[in-house]
């Protein structure tokens, strides 16, 4: 099951446990976020298409973190007119993890994720000599 949602002016291919960057958000780490605009569903089966947005189709995430992007830098300069110009710019974006698309009586959840094990600390046995 997958949607494709519009935020930020951009469109995102979305399926349950997806991680995405997208930009900014209001709201904490571990808050929920509801995206309303849903342009296209596909479960496998068939796919709806909205013209231009889709009713009845829900797709919740959860905030992982907030974070900027490495900084570009804008450089111009004009050649013997002693004329030079430096900009730089550090983008905001939000991560998000998309834990579940709901159509109708159909709901797709992200599994709960598994802790890691911890590795034992025992050596590993030395071979015979």
């Amino acid at each position: 099951m997958f949607a494709v949602i519009k935020t930020g002016g951009k469109q995102y291919r979305v399926a349950a446990n997806d991680v995405i960057t997208i930009a900014t958000l209001e709201g904490e780490a571990g808050a929920s976020v509801t995206f309303g605009d849903v342009l296209l569903f596909g479960d496998g089966e068939a796919t709806q298409v909205g013209t231009p947005l889709l009713s009845g189709i829900g797709v919740t995430g959860e905030i992982v973190q907030h974070g900027r992007t490495r900084k570009v830098i804008a450089f111009k300069k004009r050649r013997r007119q002693n004329s030079r110009r430096r900009r730089g710019h550090r983008q905001d974006f939000t991560v998000v993890r998309i834990t579940e698309i709901s159509a109708g009586g159909k709901s797709a959840k992200a599994e709960p994720r598994k802790a890691k094990k911890a590795e034992s600390a025992e050596p590993a046995p030395a071979a015979a000599e």
